[in-house]
């Protein structure tokens, strides 16, 4: 599903773009995983590998209309699909109130 996923998302990147020209491409299935990159000359770049278990790490990076540079880097494994970038949304820190209050049901466990 995921391969499927990324696939989807670089032709959507690929056909955004008025005639990008692969500047290189490699696909290859070793016995213990794959490799594989796609550079294409419009700035858009996808790499990733993986095991014979199916954990994948990866990157891709395009730039933006508005010219920011996009870089997305993932790891995808038992525990579900990972992507880190600085674009990202993060959570809000938790409040002061809910740590303390958290604090003192540790500190005070319910007697049954």
């Amino acid at each position: 599903m995921f391969k499927f996923l990324l696939v989807c998302a670089l032709a959507a990147l690929v056909s955004a773009n008025q005639d990008p020209e692969v500047k290189e491409l490699i696909s290859d299935v070793l016995p213990d995983g794959f490799k594989s990159v796609l550079v294409l000359d419009n700035g858009v770049v996808a790499k990733s590998s993986g095991d014979e278990k199916g954990n994948i790490n990866g990157v891709y990076e395009w730039i933006s209309p508005e010219g920011v540079s996009v870089k997305v880097s993932y790891v995808a494994d038992e525990n579900g699909y990972q992507p880190q970038s600085d674009l990202l949304p993060t959570p809000p820190p938790i409040p002061a109130a809910i740590l303390k209050s958290l604090d003192w049901i540790k500190a005070n466990p319910s007697k049954e």
